[in-house]
């Protein structure tokens, strides 16, 4: 017996109740704190999986949320035996978590397609820079989102975090992350 068959719907007009055949990429989010359990609550409700990871040990407060796989262990250790790929995005909520930067050389090593910190701008030249000085090509330093998330003026926790998993999502699909009234494809 045959599959019933699934009439095509017009771009623009799809359903959103309907999964998407696509595998969803999980989100790594190094270090727990009041982003790291928004942007948890935010992509538990856009479908993407979940890892906390926090380097403090297991007592202290910290991933005891997610949709996914928490773990209070080192992040090296972690993102060594679980390797990422192109469909997930690696956060960093704390950009003085210990070994931020050989953390984020590794990332950028590997296959992820979304890598973050967060931070000011500040911080963003400091890293850049600390990057530069290793010789990382342009094209390289380029995948990193340092501040990380969309311009979108938010202050608290959980608009910090609206602002990186919409610029999680719009990486994944290739998407420029404009408002939809400006007729972006």
């Amino acid at each position: 017996m045959s599959e019933p068959r699934v009439p095509e719907v017009p771009a623009g007009h799809e359903d959103p109740t309907r999964p998407t055949p696509e595998r969803q990429g999980r989100i790594v989010v190094v270090t727990y704190n009041p982003i790291a359990a928004a942007i948890v609550a935010i992509a538990e409700q856009v479908g993407r999986p979940t890892t906390v990871l926090d380097h403090r040990d297991a007592e202290a407060p910290g991933p005891k949320v997610g949709t996914g796989t928490d773990a209070a262990t080192d992040p090296a250790t972690w993102l060594a035996q679980n390797p990422l790929d192109a469909d997930d995005a690696l956060v960093f909520c704390d950009h003085d978590t210990p070994q931020t930067l050989e953390l984020l050389r590794s990332a950028l090593d590997g296959d992820a397609g979304y890598i973050a910190m967060m931070g000011s701008r500040r911080r963003a030249e400091t890293v850049f820079a600390a990057l530069q000085g290793e010789n990382l090509p342009d094209h390289t330093l380029r995948r990193l989102h340092v501040p990380a998330g969309l311009n979108i003026g938010g202050k608290a926790p959980g608009e910090i975090a609206l602002s990186v998993v919409a610029e999680i999502v719009a990486t994944s699909y290739g998407r420029p992350a404009g408002p939809l009234r400006d007729g972006l494809d």
